[in-house]
């Protein structure tokens, strides 16, 4: 049972098993299996109190300063009063549980929200509508399309035909794309029949809850027959039911059980390196805080045993103390308490409200504003922004995230002549934008109306019947696999077996050769208006080895024609001998394609005799109806028929980036930041997204590509690799080895490497690369690299490459994607980053901070992320530095007060010294100071590496603070001192008493640490001024307040300081001794740094110098004119391609004959060809090539 949101239940032994029966909830409740009812919140009414009191006290600092007070209220040790600590530390605990409060409260509100939706379940033999929390494991419910999957159901039936369902998983791996499943027979005959379905008992058993999402395995167990069940039966929690009106599934895994919660992996809690750092500072300060207080102590002790036990007849021990040396130890205490401000409680405050504030400037960025969505950037937590400012590893998913997963045709070569480039008046190439014309389709209605294309030329050329431009489209609109479908009259709407095909086919449509329809022996196309049908006698599918695919077909004049479309390699060996001249000036072309990053493909043709086809035809026949060798005797007649082809042209598909991905990677790679892709994909489709990004290039010393199959082959080949780039590590191998303490990560050292390589490395090597025994080797070789891409990569090992960088790089990490397949890597990272404004949300869920566009992540790291570095170190040095000079001075008192732990300050003073007199100016600097600007920080993406290195905030510049803070702690005390030191007013009164001496050394101290805030601010604002003025005459107002003769009157024992403000700060020698004061404790901070930009500027200083004799800032980035350039590396769909289904196009058992037009959710859609596509791909395990 849960009490009070405490799980209370004996708890569950691991499931090796699952076992549900359907429509059995008693049988099911006897598992303890989960409900559907997901919890991400961490408190409610009762528990939050109690929890957050406890986390909160977790915190070294918040429990160091309860012992304080416990401190406070034994009399015999207190020389302070309660109030000193019970204020801040009610502050802080209290703002720092709203904080808490309010993101918990949002996590409830999500919470309800999803739980609460509705869903129809079968109850009783009726469907009843029921919130998702009520739903549970062993139910039968039905979907609606449209409607998310409520849990991770087994398919039963559906309305479509073969009872198939579409479903769109883009809350799972950020594709738009659907995937089709389809159901068992022997449930799928049940349809809708409530009664059939509610008499449904069937058992199944299958595997316990896991991650996996592209796996499934278990049996369903019905009327005594054992049917099995895999992954295309499964329906997961987070897809989204399209064109199919209705489902019934059964839940098999309910709410945290199902794969899509179970990929969300723990939530841990996420620290920055500035805040593990300031743990072991705080017990650094608590060890100098106790080095102060013994000495003190012993001081007390010897002053007691000198001189205090003689002096008894005018200050008598008390009681409780018999001898000096207990005096000493009650000291100690006294001690702890005065000088309990070198930790001040009000410094995690005050990080609280500078992270807070610098997430707001992120939110409120219109820079990062994406208006197509409607969606702005969103800082999903407040505590991890300065290490934004100190990233050294970017690990991107690709498809969603680097690319907009749509394929776009771009270029094209035909018959020596290439187009797609628009050029001006004088030839010369211009680049294309948004104002670019683009080419109007208006003579075709059937043209795509989604379809661009900028150069005019190809247009005419088509216009003007160039037979070579005609045979080229003809071929593209007859040379494929792709399934058409007519919703409304020519509404055309393709289903392709790749983005590549469908990019291509759409070409063809709109420049006038529309595919409109097919069947198994025809195939219908629209040529320039005019309606043709050719006959469809073979497919000569595309595979792995072929790399190449052809058709044959009869044309409407009787002709007989073989069309081929692959490799360029392939076809290239294929070409009759007279096509030499036009294949030379093509491969130009294809050079020039493949130096943009363009995915290029060959064209060819060849007319067949009537006669030789035939007898080609018989022998096919017999060698595909062969027992024995059947796929090698199918492809010595591939080859003999492709031979003496005629070369037609070439095609140049986009994989369309997201806007300006290669600028902000250009812009990353020059801030010293390494970028690894991480994608599912196929290794030619990522490689060549690695081009396009300038991730890879052919200007690299080497890209090595990692795809042994053996664990000792892939050691081989990283071993290779590395000798390549540096041998000499290779044969310093034995020397080399990695120690690892207990409980302390290991750390690599950085290998310096001349040239620049990259690194590709498939998903079954990466396995490999991943052991206890090969994972250093592995990522020793992948950290010499610029680049590394990890292709067909599982959503876990993601994960294990980032927790493999921490483990041995001391190095913050950055991981970004957009699918639930990303979830576990960007909860494995220091900070992850969700990419919204797509239909899929769960990364965005998971991540620390969202926005719509992969290049808006230059300015998050080098703007927000350096400023709020910047900010964050300013600020804790400056914060040491004031409080400890505030301490350092009572402890110079202590010997001038015989150890007595007597304050050197009024106790309202101390009081308010941290919490109104020098807390808003520091804010100020933290909240709104910027070195320079943005656009010179974008402009400059060098200035980022200070943070990569710490230079800001470390422990050197920590111990540097306290030798600043004991030097300016003695001025402050021996100053005022020496200066008070028999000293007379002006009016021969007497000047040195306690508390004129204890006024003016806190009054230099104010003024001298807002000096150094002044020389420490870089970018005045009108709110800097109001804070740094404002804080001086509020303390001087407060001060001439408290000792005035009326607070005296009314709160005797509280203000004893009774005119002492006016009887000083009316004498010019006070103000003299300020002013001395503060000079000199200024005077060394401004000759060092003054010294240090002129001797050993940093790039910091050099920028600023620059941006302080430019006149003006420097103008936007602009998006660059691409730089033409050629290659002989390929990328063509033909490498990547998955294997064809031409057998189930020409097979009249899924297609038949006189289709025209056709509906989605016609109750004809058997005779539907996108159905049949989609029933291929739900039937044939080799059709569809899954992405991770």
């Amino acid at each position: 049972m849960s009490f009070f949101g405490l799980d209370c239940r004996r708890k569950k032994e691991k499931e090796e098993e699952r076992h549900l029966r359907a429509n059995d909830r008693e049988f099911n409740l006897t598992f303890q299996y989960a409900t559907n009812a997901i919890k991400t919140s961490k408190y409610n009414l009762f528990t939050f109190l109690p929890m957050n009191l406890f986390e909160q006290f977790q915190r070294i600092a918040n429990a160091y300063f309860l012992f304080l007070l416990i401190l406070q209220l034994i009399p015999e040790i207190s020389s302070l009063s309660w109030f000193t600590t019970v204020v801040p530390l009610m502050l802080v605990l209290t703002a720092t549980a709203a904080k808490d409060a309010i993101e918990d409260f949002n996590r409830h509100k999500s919470d309800s929200q999803v739980n609460n939706r509705q869903v129809k379940v079968l109850m009783d033999g009726q469907l009843k509508s029921e919130k998702w929390r009520n739903v549970q494991v062993g139910d039968i419910i039905k979907l609606e399309n449209n409607q998310f999957v409520t849990a991770d159901l087994l398919l039963l039936s559906s309305s479509e035909p073969l009872s198939l369902v579409y479903i769109e998983t883009a809350e799972l791996d950020g594709e738009t794309n659907l995937k089709v499943k389809q159901s068992l027979t022997v449930s799928g005959d049940m349809g809708d029949d409530i009664e059939a379905l509610a008499a449904f008992n069937g058992e199944v058993r299958c595997e316990p809850p896991n991650n996996r999402l592209d796996k499934f395995t278990g049996t369903l167990i019905f009327k005594e027959q054992k049917y099995s069940l895999d992954n295309d039966k499964i329906l997961l929690r987070g897809c989204t039911l399209r064109n199919t009106e209705w489902c019934f599934g059964l839940v098999i895994f309910a709410g945290p059980e199902t794969k899509l919660m179970q990929n969300c992996g723990k939530t841990t809690f996420k620290r920055t390196s500035i805040d593990r750092l300031m743990n072991v500072l705080v017990l650094w300060i608590f060890g100098f805080l106790a080095l102060m207080c013994i000495i003190l102590a012993i001081g007390n002790g010897i002053w007691e045993y000198q001189k205090g036990f003689y002096f008894q007849v005018f200050l008598p021990w008390p009681e409780s103390v018999p001898n000096s040396a207990f005096s000493a130890f009650l000291t100690f205490w006294s001690y702890v308490i005065i000088l309990n401000t070198v930790v001040p409680i009000s410094l995690y405050v005050s990080v609280e409200i500078i992270r807070l504030g610098n997430s707001f400037y992120i939110d409120w960025d219109r820079k990062m504003y994406y208006p197509r969505s409607d969606t702005p950037a969103e800082a999903r937590t407040t505590t991890l922004n300065e290490e934004l400012g100190q990233i050294k590893y970017i690990f991107s998913d690709k498809t969603g995230t680097l690319t907009q997963n749509i394929m776009t045709f771009n270029m094209c070569s035909i018959n020596g002549k290439s187009y797609g480039e628009v050029l001006d008046f004088a030839g010369q190439r211009m680049e294309i934008t948004e104002r670019t014309p683009k080419v109007d389709f208006s003579f075709n209605r059937l043209a795509d109306p989604k379809f661009v294309f900028h150069d005019h030329s190809l247009v005419e050329a088509v216009k003007l019947e160039i037979l070579e431009v005609h045979a080229f489209f003809r071929l593209l609109s007859l040379c494929h696999t792709v399934m058409p479908e007519e919703k409304k009259e020519g509404e055309l709407l393709y289903q392709a077996q790749s983005p590549d095909e469908g990019a291509l086919v759409t070409a063809a449509r709109n420049f006038g050769f529309v595919f409109r329809s097919r069947t198994p022996e025809s195939i219908t196309v629209v040529e320039m208006g005019e309606t043709k049908t050719y006959e469809l006698l073979a497919i000569l599918d595309f595979n792995n080895v072929r790399k190449r695919m052809s058709v044959i077909v009869r044309c409407p004049e009787g002709k007989l024609s073989l069309y081929c479309k692959g490799a360029d390699t392939i076809i290239y060996e294929r070409l009759h001998p007279a096509c030499k001249t036009l294949k030379d000036v093509t491969t130009e072309h294809l050079d020039e394609f493949a130096g943009e990053g363009l995915r290029t493909l060959v064209l060819a043709y060849k007319d067949l005799e009537e006669g030789y086809f035939e007898d080609w035809r018989a022998r096919h026949h017999t060698a595909s109806t062969a027992l024995e060798e059947r796929e090698e005797k199918l492809d010595e007649l591939y080859e003999e028929i492709e031979k003496n082809l005629q070369l037609l042209g070439a095609t140049a598909i986009e994989d369309k980036l997201q806007d300006g991905v290669p600028q902000t990677i250009e812009q990353l790679a020059k801030a010293d930041i390494k970028m690894w892709v991480l994608t599912g994909d196929k290794q030619e489709t990522a490689v060549n997204i690695g081009y396009a990004c300038n991730m890879l290039r052919e200007e690299m010393n080497d890209v090595f590509i990692i795809s042994a199959n053996t664990a000792e082959d892939v050691r081989e080949e990283l071993r290779n690799a590395r000798r390549k780039i540096k041998p000499e590590t290779i044969e310093a191998e034995p020397i080399f080895e990695v120690k690892q303490p207990k409980n302390k990560s290991a750390v690599l050292p950085e290998d310096t490497v001349e040239g620049e390589y990259g690194l590709v490395i498939n998903g079954h090597s990466l396995a490999y690369g991943l052991e206890k025994s090969m994972e250093v080797e592995f990522l020793r070789t992948a950290c010499m690299c610029k680049t590394v891409i990890c292709c067909r990569v599982t959503p876990l090992q993601k994960a294990q490459v980032v927790q493999l960088v921490k483990k041995y790089k001391k190095a913050i990490t950055l991981a970004i994607g957009d699918g639930a397949n990303d979830v576990s890597m960007i909860k494995a990272a220091h900070i992850g980053v969700g990419i919204s404004g797509q239909e899929g949300m769960q990364a965005v869920l998971s991540s620390d901070f969202s926005f719509a566009q992969f290049r808006y992540l230059q300015r998050l790291l080098l703007v927000h992320g350096r400023w709020s570095y910047i900010r964050m170190c300013k600020f804790l040095n400056y914060f040491f530095y004031k409080n400890f000079t505030f301490t350092l001075v009572h402890f110079w008192y202590g010997f001038f007060c015989g150890f007595s732990a007597q304050t050197v300050y009024d106790e309202w003073y101390i009081t308010l010294y941290n919490l109104v007199y020098t807390s808003l100016p520091v804010l100020g600097m933290s909240l709104f100071d910027q070195d320079v600007s943005d656009r010179w920080s974008l402009e400059y993406p060098k200035l980022y590496e200070p943070g990569q290195l710490n230079m800001y905030f470390s422990i050197g510049s920590f111990i540097k603070c306290l030798l600043h803070s004991i030097y300016s702690s003695l001025i402050l005390f021996f100053i005022p001192y020496g200066a008070m030191y028999d000293t007379m007013r002006d009016d021969g009164k007497d000047l040195a008493d306690y508390q004129s001496f204890a006024l003016l050394a806190q009054t230099c101290l104010l003024i001298a640490v807002s000096i150094q805030l002044g020389l420490d601010t870089a970018y005045w604002t009108s709110v800097n001024q109001l804070f740094m003025w404002g804080s001086l005459a509020i303390y001087f107002a407060i001060t001439l307040t408290m000792y005035s003769n009326g607070m005296y009157l009314i709160f005797t024992a509280s203000f004893p300081f009774i005119g002492t403000a006016r009887n000083s700060l009316n004498q010019p020698n006070v103000w003299l001794t300020i002013l001395l004061t503060t000079i000199l404790c200024v005077l060394p901070v401004v000759a060092y740094r003054f010294s240090r930009t002129e001797l050993r500027p940093t790039i910091n200083d050099k920028v600023r110098y620059k941006v302080s004799k430019s006149k003006h800032a420097p103008p936007p980035q602009a998006t660059r004119a691409r730089i033409r350039r050629t290659s002989s590396r390929r990328s063509g769909y033909a490498f990547s391609h998955a294997q064809g289904y031409g057998d189930l196009i020409t097979s009249s058992r899924y297609l038949r004959k006189n289709m025209a037009t056709f509906s989605p959710r016609s109750k004809t859609n058997a005779k539907q060809p996108g159905t049949v596509l989609k029933t291929y791909r739900a039937v044939k395990d080799t059709v569809v090539d899954k992405t991770l």
